[in-house]
């Protein structure tokens, strides 16, 4: 099995951060949003051999050191893209290396869903939805009585279809998505100079494929700062919290949930709820809630909530909402 995952995207929503590091590493509860992510396949590895397949930028080499240190064992290859013209453009850049059962999901999109039923799917095709009474931001998938998919839309005009499509598909066959790519790009479907995946399927659909879909229940998503926030709270309020641990330190208050990293400095500090402190920070003199904090960055006298604080900050200083990045310097 396949797993192609696009992620050559700026992030220019969660910049500062993404100035210097890619979208896919951002710090929540103790471990990466690309962590979380590959934790979806684990219900796969007893039916599949997997494969990995980043769509990188050309600055996102990161992800490749991240895989290498991390994740050794895993069979990984990378194909840069460097123009960026959509999604389905990310896909056909690696078309040499497509063959097979696929799945395609995009780096920031996090669901709980066993998959292992895929073994035995013989659909061509399986999108991934969650009911949702206001579907006009997101795309949609129009189905039958039978869950069979007749098409896809792109943001729809009224609230009439609300199968929301979160992005994560399965393919039966990935050369049969190239294919459709391939046309796409020739007769150039498009909006706004990019191509959409949800065209390429539809096309897939005009030539017979089948397609069902399956409903998740939980679906996250780390590409703005406010569902950061909502992510890291869920992190944190299932299972990846360690406020029994950081209740132990001299001088600190938790309000649970919090995950305080084992060799971060935290003292004579409120801390939480939901606050993530990363790896080598210092924490001394301060109040904080709703908050990521990444890895060596120093705060004294601060009382912060609702931030977003890079890695090696150096921030000193009344209560403020922040979003700063890496290699910052704040007095306030």
């Amino acid at each position: 099995m396949q797993i192609v995952i696009p992620m050559a995207g700026f992030g220019s929503r969660l910049r500062p951060w993404t100035w210097s590091k890619p979208k896919p590493l951002i710090n929540m509860a103790g471990r990466t949003s690309l962590d979380y992510l590959l934790d979806e396949f684990r219900s796969l590895e007893d039916a599949f051999e997997l494969e990995y397949i980043f769509i990188i930028s050309p600055t996102g080499w990161g992800i490749r050191t991240f895989m290498d240190q991390q994740y050794p064992g895993v069979s990984a290859r990378y194909v840069v893209q460097e123009e960026m013209k959509g999604q389905s453009h990310a896909i056909f850049l690696a078309k040499d290396l497509i063959s097979g059962p696929m799945i395609m999901t995009f780096s920031d999109t996090i669901i709980d869903s066993d998959l292992s039923f895929l073994k035995n799917e013989t659909a061509d095709g399986v999108a991934w939805t969650q009911y949702n009474e206001q579907p006009q931001r997101f795309g949609v998938a129009i189905t039958d009585a039978k869950n069979r998919v007749e098409r896809f839309i792109e943001k729809p005009p009224t609230d009439e279809f609300k199968q929301v499509i979160v992005g994560f598909y399965y393919f039966r066959e990935g050369r049969d998505l190239i294919a459709a790519i391939d046309r796409q790009i020739r007769e150039n479907i498009s909006l706004k100079n990019e191509y959409y995946i949800a065209d390429a399927l539809n096309i897939m659909i005009e030539q017979g494929a089948n397609f069902t879909i399956a409903e998740t229940g939980l679906w996250l998503d780390t590409g703005v700062p406010e569902t950061v926030f909502s992510s890291n709270r869920y992190f944190l309020a299932h299972g990846n919290d360690n406020s029994s641990a950081a209740q132990k330190r001299a001088s600190v208050t938790v309000i649970e949930p919090v995950f305080v990293a084992e060799d971060a400095i935290v003292e004579n500090t409120v801390i939480g709820p939901y606050v993530s402190v990363a790896s080598g920070a210092k924490i001394r003199n301060c109040v904080i809630s709703n908050s990521i904090i990444a890895e060596n960055t120093t705060i004294e006298n601060q009382v912060l909530k609702d931030s977003l604080v890079g890695a090696k900050v150096r921030l000193s200083g009344k209560e403020k909402s922040l979003f700063v990045g890496d290699n910052s310097v704040l007095e306030l």
